[in-house]
């Protein structure tokens, strides 16, 4: 038991580390031993759970994929419009509590890869929906998803770094309005 708790102790302060860093310069320029030094472990101790600063750092995106996940579950999108509404209120509302480990993510040294991962995991949940109810063609379907999404995390993005910040109702009423309107011709 006592070596499980050394074990969550040890990723929990490379975690923090390196997050603490990338706050600073892009994971390609951390190196191992900056983070080792940072965390106050050994470089042993590093190799006995990640390969590599990179690896870390797809560990934390799994995590919070994960921890999206299990929080948007929790959700359906059966009521329609008012469901998406409140589908994008509760990613505002993820994203500002966790605002930290967000900027990091959707920022400029922020993976591309990670944020289509975010926009597949939410398009499991909005488009076959939406496309079942609106009744569009498939690949106009994808088009005009791709265009919301793409628009949406920029959106969060913009809001994640404003010094003053909506409340996340506010926003995400300002998302649907603006995607509803983008998309209405295509749909109606």
């Amino acid at each position: 038991m006592a070596r499980d708790r050394r074990v969550k102790y040890t990723k929990m302060v490379l975690r923090e580390s390196l997050i603490e860093l990338l706050r600073e310069k892009p994971i390609a320029r951390i190196t191992v031993k900056e983070l080792c030094e940072k965390a106050d472990i050994n470089r042993a101790t590093f190799y006995a759970h990640y390969t590599d600063q990179f690896d870390l750092f797809k560990q934390i995106e799994a995590e919070f994929i994960a921890d999206i996940n299990s929080y948007l579950d929790t959700f359906t999108l059966e009521q329609g419009e008012t469901g998406l509404l409140q589908l994008i209120v509760k990613i505002f509302e993820y994203v500002e509590k966790n605002q930290e480990l967000c900027r990091i993510l959707l920022g400029r040294s922020g993976d591309m890869d990670f944020q289509a991962h975010i926009m597949q995991i939410v398009s499991k949940r909005v488009f076959f929906e939406w496309q079942k109810r609106k009744k569009v063609d498939e690949t106009v379907a994808e088009y005009l998803y791709t265009y919301v999404a793409t628009g949406s995390i920029g959106i969060i993005r913009k809001w994640l770094f404003a010094e003053v910040q909506e409340p996340p109702q506010k926003m995400a009423v300002f998302v649907t309005r603006l995607a509803n309107k983008g998309i209405e011709a295509f749909i109606s």
